[in-house]
């Protein structure tokens, strides 16, 4: 039966932290991957800009094994109006796989749905489950079974990767704080899965419109862009998130040894400060790199050697 990844919550709490344990060991070299997509082609299908999700899924691709097949939205039939069932049927008949990064959460639901393939999110206006799991993997390699008490604090708009978080928060069963204003809020249904899966797995999950409350004697503060690719600027949303910004006096509420990080690309000046990206950029950089050290497991997970 093939398995899809849409959103964090197609993995259950065991499969979740058997691919973040095993990419530990994999990039330490204390185990070896097959190469499981020996024979395989697998697409991405892209609408939106990407830098480190599509060269990082290009790679491990080909470290295992596998043949990556680029494909821009607009030069498919797609452009012409061709509907995501019709497309997920035909490519199901070329291709072992399909990463997709685009602008609709529900267009890529109607896609996997179709398919006879996995579908991995790569991306949309929702959800970027991808980024978050190898965010978790990051912050075990660096705290190892403590990062369950450590705390995290998320602050910025409530976006796809605030979303994301929150959802991480319960399947993890992290200690997160979720600073958003009022207006910019979370997805509420991730919000939900988020308190659910906190239920299930001992997690804590807390939602605030005060990012001091968020930061205070936190370990790790997370932020992202305020404007995701596709929004327009609003002059209304950025005065509503510049006490949101990560800069030296917020971070002076966290603990001294607090460490920063961010999926990039990074908007210096609106989400957080030059001056703090800078001081921080070894372990956002990590974090970036890591992105390529996860997606390997979760493939070989997706897609088991026949």
């Amino acid at each position: 039966m093939k398995r899809d990844f849409i959103d964090l919550w197609n993995l259950d709490p065991e499969e979740a932290w058997y691919i973040v344990k095993r990419t530990l060991k994999v990039k330490k070299g204390e185990e070896v991957q097959d190469r499981v997509l020996e024979g395989r082609n697998v697409a991405m299908i892209f609408t939106k800009p990407s830098t480190r999700t599509r060269v990082s899924f290009e790679v491990a691709i080909s470290f295992l094994g596998g043949n990556a097949i680029f494909l821009q939205e607009k030069e498919l039939q797609l452009a012409r109006g061709e509907s995501a069932q019709d497309t997920a049927r035909t490519l199901s008949r070329y291709v072992d796989g399909c990463i997709v990064r685009n602008h609709s959460h529900h267009w890529l639901e109607e896609f996997a749905k179709w398919a006879e393939i996995p579908v991995i999110n790569a991306l949309t206006e929702k959800s970027h489950p991808c980024q978050v799991l190898s965010d978790v993997f990051t912050l075990y390699e660096r705290f190892g079974e403590e990062v369950k008490n450590i705390k995290i604090a998320y602050v910025g708009d409530g976006n796809n990767l605030c979303n994301t978080w929150l959802v991480a928060g319960g399947l993890f069963g992290l200690n997160l704080f979720v600073a958003t204003p009022e207006d910019y809020g979370p997805d509420s249904y991730y919000l939900q899965a988020g308190l659910d899966l906190s239920n299930f797995t001992g997690g804590n999950v807390y939602l605030t419109t005060n990012p001091g409350e968020a930061v205070r004697d936190a370990d790790v503060v997370y932020t992202d862009v305020w404007f995701s690719m596709g929004d327009d600027s609003q002059d209304l949303k950025r005065e509503a998130l510049k006490e949101f910004q990560v800069n030296s006096d917020l971070l002076s509420l966290a603990k001294d040894s607090v460490l920063v990080m961010h999926c990039l690309p990074a908007k210096k000046g609106e989400e957080i400060t030059e001056e703090v990206f800078d001081k921080y950029s070894d372990f956002i950089f990590l974090q970036a790199e890591n992105r390529l050290h996860t997606q390997k497991v979760l493939l070989e997970f997706l897609f088991p050697k026949s």
